[in-house]
């Protein structure tokens, strides 16, 4: 059902009600129904009114009457109610536009009094239409774009319509202007390619747009011209070479590139600007500021051989990528005085001889100032100083680095010393006047001007010939006037010398101490006179003097009495009369330094019973042997019929004091009976030597004993290892004194193939066996059981043997059962067949040596099934079971697969 059908039922049930409630009285819309016309576009106003009558003395409700409902719909009307007299008042909103709103509005008005009367009119409002002038679309209130340099065309179309669609017509002002419209488009085209440099910015034109009956409509468009990036910028500085000062610091301004570009954005950033290369500047990317970027070194190359520094600067328009523009600028780099002067070497040590004359050059200092130019890099010596020397040096010529003497260096006077320290500074001769300084120790030289002086220049010494080597028998000195002393050496060039010896003296070449070299001989040479020489010890140029030293001997008792013959052999019989010299036999003895006369000859030893005497016994050098007391034989006072005496000659020199010396003869008498034929024979002298041996240590020879000691250790070491191993030996073998013999009836557990065969009863334990697995043989193809902790397996449907026999083998080999570890372990035993019991200890140790021998090990069970110990039927030996690992899961066990058995 439709909105107007629905509301013609509304209207009609209204009426029925009404005509219901009318019989008491009535409410009646005066005016209404009726049909008002409204021009388009219209204002808010008034468009129709009615009154409203209520009789039976009813009253209208405040609010009514109302408009219940329109066709179409519309918020565009409402009702003014004022006393009694209403009006349909048009609101403005919306806008009643004939072409494109409704054209009739069908709006039904309600009115009820105050004792339910009721009416229902209905007012028609038509709206009409009005010729109308164009409008705009957009209201042209457009801003056009259009780039420079673009070409000649349509830059925009303008948007109009007119409401009842007649043709328009477009105009544009000022016709000054390089546009122009289409009269019948709209369509505003230019007629000309702009310069945004040379152009005016923008353009406001004026449109105008009329049908023919209306008055024109006017509009505006403003047509801006873009700038675009055509023109590339351009240096507007003209200077393109600046100088600049060395050592400047990094950030330091050098220079402000400036440029512009005609394609003026208005930005501050619309130019970029760079710089190639960037060893020693920047610039600023926006600023164009040129900045030092690390240190300008004009003394160091390459700027010390030429300061010239070249940059590429360029610059960019903006935005990038746009167009640039280079040009070269140079920094002229000018020295400035920031080096000091530099004395390499800074320390010398020049050698001057002390007998260096006045303006002798001592040294010339060396200094350099790396600074390029002048006067940067000019100096001047001054302040040469050295303390002590009291005007010995001085700079020649002045503010030179020539240090020259000016004073005297002899090291005899007592002031001057071996080494002068001088200082001199190198100052530069600008500012800031930088300095360095050099020192310089002046070593004087020693001149060897002075030779070596003896004092006193002759010297008389004595030794007594008694002295022997290494006595010292005098001193000499000598002195020498150089500074610094270097030593005097001595020596003696000539005397000294004696038969026999080259020289007999020795002198120190350091001390001037004369010694001994041996013992002097008065007898020989009573005096010597030596030549001794002073030499001082300068390698260059030595000086000597000589001295000559007069040595005396003294004499002394220092030789003993020469007899001769010192040993003879004298025969004399029993009775030879006292005071006869025996055998006419004399000595002759002789002193180098005493007299004939200072002889004294005595008898030391074997003069028994004083039987023999010298004559005379003193004051001569020849004495005679004479029998001073006949011998007594017969009355047995005598009993020595040899005798050998010893001969004491001593020489008692006066001049000695109290020094002899004493000279020793053998004489051997031999006394014979008188009657008896003697035989005189004469000995020669014999030499009697002795050798005495001593055991001495000698500290050189620490090895011995350590090598001795060490043998010992290793000796001893030795046999106690072999002893070890011995008693080793001998408590693991087996003898028969140690260990009991076994039993004659006890058979061996070892069974050997070539033996006699032997009867093996095996007597089992029976064992409760839970089997709880299954597997085929691969061999048999038979299913058996087995256990899968201890190995034990069956074939299926076998029953254990409860009460097992001892079963009988025989074999030619040792067969030793295989027993599970729960029957091995003290359970089961093995009975040979003379009934003896094997442990079960025996019983492993009969296994491992089978599984040496690959001897077939079958299983107890095996046995038990084949007693006769016949071959199963290909059933494959039990393998070693293994060891399950907790939560292993039970592998299932194919055929053909026994591993898990």
């Amino acid at each position: 059902m439709d909105h107007a059908k629905f509301n013609i039922i509304n209207l009609f049930l209204l009426i029925c009600l009404g005509a219901i409630r009318g019989t008491s009285g009535a409410v009646t819309l005066i005016g209404l129904p009726n049909t008002v016309r409204v021009p388009e576009n219209s204002p808010a106003t008034v468009v129709a009114s009615f009154t409203v009558s209520a009789t039976g003395g009813a009253t209208i409700p405040s609010g009514l009457p109302i408009i219940i409902n329109s066709n179409p719909l519309s918020s565009a009307f409402t009702i003014s109610n004022i006393n009694s007299k209403c009006e349909i008042l048009f609101t403005g909103n919306p806008i009643l536009d004939f072409e494109t709103a409704p054209n009739t509005f069908n709006l039904q008005i309600y009115v009820n009094d105050s004792k339910g009367n009721t009416d229902l009119q209905i007012l028609t409002i038509v709206i009409t239409d009005v010729d109308e002038p164009p409008v705009f679309l957009d209201n042209l209130k457009n801003q056009v774009y259009i780039t420079e340099n673009s070409p000649q065309g349509t830059i925009y179309t303008v948007l109009a319509y007119d409401p009842e669609n007649k043709p328009l017509q477009y105009s544009l002002q000022p016709t000054s202007y390089p546009f122009i419209i289409s009269g019948e488009t709209g369509s505003i085209i230019s007629t000309k390619v702009f310069d945004y440099e040379k152009d005016l910015k923008s353009y406001n034109l004026l449109v105008k747009v009329g049908d023919g009956t209306n008055p024109e409509i006017n509009g505006t468009v403003i047509v801006n011209i873009v700038n675009t990036n055509d023109n590339a910028p351009i240096f507007t500085m003209k200077q393109r070479t600046f100088t600049i000062p060395e050592e400047q610091a990094p950030g330091t301004i050098v220079a402000n590139v400036t440029a512009q570009d005609a394609d003026d954005f208005s930005n501050v950033g619309n130019l970029t600007f760079s710089i190639n290369p960037t060893d020693y500047f920047t610039i600023n990317p926006l600023m164009g500021i040129i900045q030092v970027a690390e240190r300008i070194d004009r003394d160091a190359k390459p700027l010390r051989d030429n300061p010239l520094i070249t940059v590429e600067v360029s610059v960019i328009d903006s935005p990038k990528g746009g167009q640039s523009t280079s040009m070269s600028i140079t920094f002229n780099v000018t020295d400035i005085n920031d080096n000091p002067p530099v004395c390499i070497p800074d320390t010398y040590r020049p050698q001057v001889e002390e007998t260096a004359i006045i303006n002798t050059r001592i040294i010339t200092i060396t200094c350099t100032d790396i600074d390029v130019d002048p006067p940067n890099n000019q100096f001047k010596f001054t302040n040469l100083s050295c303390n002590g020397c009291n005007r010995m040096f001085d700079l020649n010529p002045a503010f030179s680095g020539n240090i020259v003497l000016t004073g005297s260096l002899d090291l005899e006077q007592p002031n001057n010393p071996l080494e002068y320290t001088l200082t001199v500074v190198a100052e530069d001769i600008t500012a800031p006047f930088y300095k360095d300084t050099a020192y310089v120790y002046v070593i004087v030289l020693p001149v060897n001007e002075n030779p070596p002086v003896f004092n006193p220049t002759t010297y008389n010494f004595s030794v007594s010939e008694l002295n022997g080597q290494w006595t010292l028998v005098g001193v000499v000195t000598a002195t020498d006037k150089d500074i610094p002393f270097t030593g005097i050496s001595y020596s003696i060039v000539a005397g000294g010398s004696t038969l026999g010896y080259s020289n007999i003296f020795w002198i120190d070449p350091n001390t001037g101490s004369i010694q001994l070299m041996t013992e002097p001989d008065y007898e020989t040479t009573s005096k010597y006179v030596l030549t001794i020489e002073a030499v001082d010890n300068d390698p260059k140029d030595p000086k000597t003097a000589n001295s000559v030293v007069t040595v005396n001997i003294l004499e002394a008792n220092n030789e003993k009495p020469m007899c001769t013959p010192n040993d003879y052999t004298l025969t004399i019989p029993t009775d030879l009369s006292p005071g006869t010299n025996i055998q006419k036999f004399q000595l002759t003895c002789t002193d180098r330094d005493s007299p004939p006369t200072a002889f004294r000859y005595t008898i030391n030893s074997g003069n028994i019973n004083n039987h023999f005497a010298f004559s005379p016994p003193e004051g001569s050098n020849i004495t005679r042997l004479i029998l001073a007391e006949p011998f007594h034989y017969s009355d047995g006072l005598d009993k020595q019929w040899n005798y050998k005496l010893l001969v004491f000659i001593t020489d008692d020199n006066l001049l000695s004091k109290g020094i002899v010396e004493t000279g020793t003869v053998t004489i051997n008498v031999n006394v014979v009976i008188a009657g008896l034929t003697t035989v005189s024979t004469t000995t020669p002298p014999s030499i009697s030597y002795i050798h005495i041996a001593k055991n001495v240590y000698a500290t050189t020879a620490w090895y011995v004993p350590f090598i001795i000691t060490l043998g010992a250790m290793l000796l001893l070491g030795f046999l106690g290892y072999l002893l070890y191993h011995l008693a080793k030996y001998l408590s693991t073998k087996d003898h028969s004194c140690c260990t009991p013999k076994p039993d004659k009836y006890k058979e061996p557990l070892i069974f050997f193939a070539d033996k006699a065969k032997k009867e093996v009863i095996l007597e089992l334990t029976n064992v409760n066996t839970v089997f709880d697995g299954e597997a085929v043989d691969p061999v048999t193809g038979k299913v058996y059981e087995f256990n899968t902790k201890s190995g034990a397996r069956r074939w299926k449907d076998t029953q254990i043997v409860k009460d097992p026999q001892p079963i009988k083998m025989e074999s030619s080999e040792l067969v030793i059962p295989v027993l599970p570890s729960s029957i091995n372990e003290g359970k089961g035993r093995i009975r040979t067949a003379n009934g003896q019991k094997t442990n079960s200890n025996d019983v492993k140790a009969e296994q491992k040596r089978a599984e040496k021998k690959n001897v077939f090990e079958p299983d107890p069970k095996s046995l038990l099934e084949n007693p006769a110990g016949q071959p199963t039927e290909g059933l494959s030996p039990l393998p070693t079971p293994k060891t399950k690992q907790e939560g292993e899961p039970k592998p299932i066990l194919k055929k053909g697969d026994l591993s898990e058995v």
